[in-house]
């Protein structure tokens, strides 16, 4: 196999040419189980794309990974959060795969890891080993499925990612996903743009009714508008097998036979996907809990999704001119769903404006910003914001209304409160708060220097001073002070805080260091004994668990072992 350069133009070329350069038969499956979808690639999620595929494992952890293609160990990481345990495999191609939310890993790989994390005393980890040290052949057991990291059930996450690490769609190198279904339509928008657009008299968004056809198509209710307008899809998809809502593949839009807007859900880079709450109608999500993909290029939009645009993906409608607009969603294996929206250009000299709620503070999207309202002071860096907009800000004692979640932040705010009212004891236990819509207090990262609290925030919303004077809390899960545990594999013990949360554990048997795995998702801590650590009958277990203020508690207990 010759290795595959991709120049960064390709990136923008024609999707059938991509396809029949990239090989197609060089990747097994990375399981021996049915491929069967819980997420696609590209697929919409809270401030990003999707970048692999997941792939059921019939709610079980433990199926056997296999590696598709000969290659090596490139980069492991283990973390609590976000992909728990990953495996990185670089392949001679230039490719390379990802395997994420992992059970454990395999024989060699599994041991390193085990030295590795020991060698730091730390579960959490990354490592890059030398591309001689760990090679893996092809069909080789890697690892095996789990749930680890913010994984929402058993499932593994799987990603092929170009020579420039850009995560690519893993179904374009001939992994088969039987799917005979169309995609399906939640909704579709109007979006008048500028002062005199406007769409059946109102110049704010505006859900178009859909009518189902006979060939299973749709059409909208016919609209009369005026001046530049814009849409925007709800869809998604799903596979056989599978009642998933999925991403899609393709969405195309024509005005009267001109095309005017192509996305194409192939490949991207991890640097613009956060532009995504740029691309869907992000206050219409937080107030919905739908995405809608909003098909035109507004300013501050680089992203390389779409392919193909006339006028940025807007249309022009004029007074007594009727046109139609289509939008084509098709998934991976050419199977689409059209929407017509018939149009009438009628001009109203008096439409409803648009719903601007104008405020103190107008920010601009390319400037700087510092406010500061009662003991809160503000910073919006250049960039953090999309477009030009009103902020609703208020303070009041403690807590900062910060305008609400309904404007997308792509670069940190940061937000400082002089606490100086407070004496010294109180203020070490004192955090900055985000307050969740039934007011429940939420840590926000906060660090101090001297009476002043500061956090880092890419979300509007209610944010308070919390204080958190409660250690955690220790039980032990499988079994008890004085007892024989004989027949254990593992230790388990809950650790939960209420407030501002679990910074840091330490667990030592006999004054020695055990490798304990922390699973946020039941607060559990489980040690292995096939760690080999505890050879002694009569052993003493220590575990000091620190908040993220500093609280801590010490839980020891004695147990015996042959």
């Amino acid at each position: 196999m010759k290795y595959l350069f991709l120049p960064f133009a390709l990136f923008f070329t024609i999707t059938s040419l991509a396809q029949n350069q990239l090989p197609t038969d060089y990747f097994s499956d990375p399981l021996d189980i049915p491929i069967i979808l819980s997420g696609s690639f590209g697929e919409l999620r809270s401030n990003h794309f999707h970048s692999g595929l997941d792939i059921k494992t019939q709610q079980k952890q433990g199926f056997p990974v296999f590696a598709p293609a000969d290659g090596y160990v490139k980069r492991i990481k283990v973390a609590h959060y976000g992909y728990g345990k990953a495996l990185y495999i670089q392949h001679p191609n230039g490719y390379t795969t990802v395997y994420a939310h992992l059970q454990r890993y395999a024989n060699d790989i599994e041991k390193y890891v085990k030295e590795k994390q020991y060698a730091k005393e730390s579960y959490e980890f990354e490592d890059f080993p030398k591309d001689t040290y760990l090679p893996v052949k092809k069909g080789e057991i890697i690892a095996y499925t789990g749930n680890s990291g913010s994984s929402g059930g058993p499932h593994l996450h799987f990603e092929i990612r170009d020579p420039g690490s850009r995560p690519m769609n893993p179904m374009l190198f001939g992994i088969e996903i039987p799917d005979t279904k169309v995609p399906l339509i939640n909704s579709v928008f109007a979006y008048p743009v500028g002062d005199k657009a406007h769409v059946n008299k109102n110049s704010n968004r505006t859900k178009l009714r859909l009518i189902r056809q006979k060939d299973g198509n749709y059409k909208t209710e016919k609209i009369s508008a005026c001046g530049t307008i814009g849409f925007g899809v709800s869809a998604y998809d799903q596979q056989n097998g599978a009642s998933n809502k999925n991403g899609v593949y393709r969405i195309k839009t024509t005005h009267n036979g001109t095309e005017k807007f192509d996305v194409l859900f192939e490949k991207f880079s991890f640097g613009e996907t956060r532009y995504l709450n740029r691309f869907i109608d992000y206050g219409y999500f937080e107030t919905n809990r739908s995405r809608v993909q909003k098909l035109f290029r507004e300013e501050n939009n680089p992203l390389s999704i779409i392919k193909q645009e006339d006028e940025s993906g807007f249309i022009t409608v004029e007074d007594g001119f009727s046109s139609d607009y289509t939008i084509e969603v098709t998934d991976y294996k050419g199977n689409a769903i059209k929407i017509v929206v018939p149009i009438e250009g009628e001009y109203e000299e008096n439409p409803t404006p648009k719903d601007i709620s104008e405020t103190e503070h107008y920010v601009y999207a390319n400037e700087g910003t510092s406010i500061k309202k009662g003991k809160f002071n503000i910073y919006i860096p250049s960039g953090s914001l999309y477009e030009n907009v009103y902020l609703d800000i208020e303070a009041s004692g403690d807590t900062l209304q910060f305008h609400e979640d309904v404007v997308p932040v792509h670069k940190n705010i940061t937000i400082s409160v002089d606490a100086s009212n407070y004496n010294k004891e109180d203020l070490s236990k004192l955090f900055i708060a985000r307050l969740s819509s039934r007011g429940t207090p939420y840590y926000n990262n906060t660090s101090r220097s001297g009476s002043k609290l500061t956090t880092r925030t890419r979300t509007f919303g209610t944010y308070t001073l919390a204080t958190d004077t409660t250690p955690p809390k220790v039980r032990p899960v499988n079994f008890s002070d004085g007892k024989w545990v004989s027949k254990n594999k593992t230790l388990k013990i809950r650790i939960d805080d209420d407030l501002s949360g679990i910074a840091n554990y330490r667990a030592t048997v006999n004054g020695k260091y055990i490798l304990t795995e922390y699973e946020h998702k039941t607060d559990v801590l489980t040690y292995d004994f096939d760690d080999g650590i505890v050879t002694d009958t009569e052993n003493n277990l220590k575990l000091i668990v620190v908040d993220n203020v500093g609280n801590s508690t010490t839980f020891e207990a004695t147990f015996f072992r042959k």
